[in-house]
């Protein structure tokens, strides 16, 4: 292995901008569940492939009428939702550290959701380089995301582990070769890891 690709949301940290994470605002500002999910679904592919702003996809799906609460109010609630896995992060920074390898993110998610995810979660500190459909204008489950991954990395499929918790997009990647792992739990992605040869201890208080 030379090369280990990891999503971001669900593998090292809670997703910016999912399901719970749309429902929990809704419940919070008080809004209509199912016009927000409508307009959710006709909006969000322009978000997260970077043709559209937060502020505008904000525009579009929660600010189409009068809101008694600012823009900058929901976005703030948003981006606290953020919260990192450390067990997960701490196990890829020693496993980049005790074999080598190129760590890039491979994700979803639209551009001031990374850009902030990036540095409040500290996530620059262990990956290489983020091939995020915001910046490479492609989506998973599109196989020309990977491929331009593999690409950046300069490394094979053969080369390479993919750690990803939709079993959709693990099948994607499985389908052009990478070791992919479906991601449940630390435990079980940490022994799927090791059947593979990467095995890392984590430091004190760790096995």
């Amino acid at each position: 292995m030379r090369a280990l690709f990891t999503d971001i949301g669900g593998v090292l940290a809670t997703n910016g901008w999912d399901t719970d994470t749309r429902h929990a605002a809704v419940a919070h500002f008080r809004l209509d569940a199912e016009d927000i999910d409508s307009r959710h679904r006709l909006s969000f592919e322009l978000f997260e492939t970077g043709k559209q702003s937060w502020d505008d996809y904000l525009k579009m799906v929660v600010f189409h009428e009068p809101r008694p609460f600012s823009h900058e109010a929901f976005t703030a609630f948003v981006l606290e939702q953020s919260q990192v896995f450390p067990e997960m992060l701490a196990l890829v920074a020693a496993l980049k550290q005790k074999f080598g390898l190129k760590v890039v993110a491979v994700s979803n998610e639209g551009r001031e959701l990374t850009e902030h995810r990036i540095q409040k979660l500290n996530l620059d500190a262990v990956i290489d380089f983020f091939v995020s459909s915001c910046f490479v204008h492609l989506r998973k489950p599109d196989p020309d995301i990977f491929k331009m991954a593999l690409d950046l990395a300069q490394v094979r499929p053969e080369e390479t582990v993919y750690l990803e918790d939709r079993q959709m997009f693990v099948e994607v990647a499985q389908g052009l070769g990478l070791r992919a792992i479906r991601h449940r739990s630390f435990e079980e992605t940490r022994a799927a890891l090791a059947a593979l040869g990467l095995d890392a201890p984590l430091g004190a208080g760790r096995r």
